[in-house]
């Protein structure tokens, strides 16, 4: 049995295990974990399963959850599989985790309960008013597999609605995001279609989010994903920010990547940092 959320490990010990060498990578990673190690004292290891980025980012979310954000609050929440199917015969082609060539009115149904599971979970973290309980409920969420790749379902679901937003605004003549261009300029995912064939039903079994769909994750989420990306240290990239121009109410979370693959979360501000 592998810990999805590994306990947490003083940044620089992890550093120094890890990036032994004296190769230039070696170096400018640790040179990365220094920087990062300025803000933050610790790191938590994420599994590292092609859902590595959703489950640091809830994971981030989630612990620091004082309130349900508007999104999950809004009435028509869990109406959204009804709505998309009635719409969008295509979605009928959705792949459920481990569960292929499911029918249209399950796959409603099972999405459904996913984004219900979602909303009662962020509910009761961000009731919880003491960090140590907190922390223990976000342990306890992250060690319960069923219920932890639900909520990862649940996720790939909300991105696949907000992609057919941003495609429907593009095509109607609104203003979108430059991401939003660049997503359905691939191709493989010329419209929200081919991005949940080619992309979404993919994620979690052969591939991770590719840097164009983290900032279609920030955009489902109304959170700000901010990124040490450790090998482009002293480049402008070190930081990158999905979305790169956020609103200004959107609470932020922060991953460390080495290499824009797999993700861990740094934890526990430095005290200086805070103030």
């Amino acid at each position: 049995y592998k810990l999805s959320v590994s306990p947490e490990m003083d940044i620089m010990e992890y550093c120094r295990k890890e990036w032994r060498g004296n190769t230039p990578a070696a170096k400018r990673m640790r040179k990365g974990y220094e920087a990062v190690a300025q803000k933050f004292a610790s790191i938590r290891r994420i599994r590292g399963d092609n859902y590595c980025a959703f489950r640091a980012t809830l994971f981030q979310a989630l612990s620091q959850a004082t309130q349900l954000p508007r999104w999950l609050q809004s009435e028509d929440f869990t109406v959204l599989p009804e709505n998309l199917l009635s719409k969008y015969d295509w979605i009928k082609q959705w792949q459920l985790r481990q569960k292929p060539g499911k029918r249209m009115g399950e796959i409603r149904d099972e999405i459904k309960e996913y984004l219900i599971l979602l909303r009662q979970k962020w509910k009761n973290i961000s009731e919880i008013k003491g960090p140590l309980e907190k922390q223990e409920a976000c342990d306890k969420l992250f060690k319960n597999e069923e219920e932890e790749y639900s909520l990862y379902e649940a996720l790939k679901f909300l991105m696949l609605n907000t992609a057919i937003e941003l495609y429907n605004a593009d095509k109607s003549g609104k203003r979108v995001p430059v991401f939003s261009w660049l997503l359905f300029a691939r191709d493989t995912s010329r419209n929200p279609c081919q991005l949940m064939q080619n992309h979404l039903n993919h994620i979690g079994h052969s591939g991770g989010l590719e840097q164009v769909e983290m900032f279609l994750l920030a955009y489902a989420l109304q959170y700000t994903i901010q990124v040490y990306r450790l090998y482009k240290h002293s480049t402008d990239e070190f930081i990158t920010l999905y979305p790169n121009d956020p609103e200004e109410d959107w609470p932020v979370v922060t991953l460390i990547t080495e290499d824009d693959r797999h993700y861990n979360i740094p934890v526990r501000m430095c005290q200086e940092t805070m103030l």
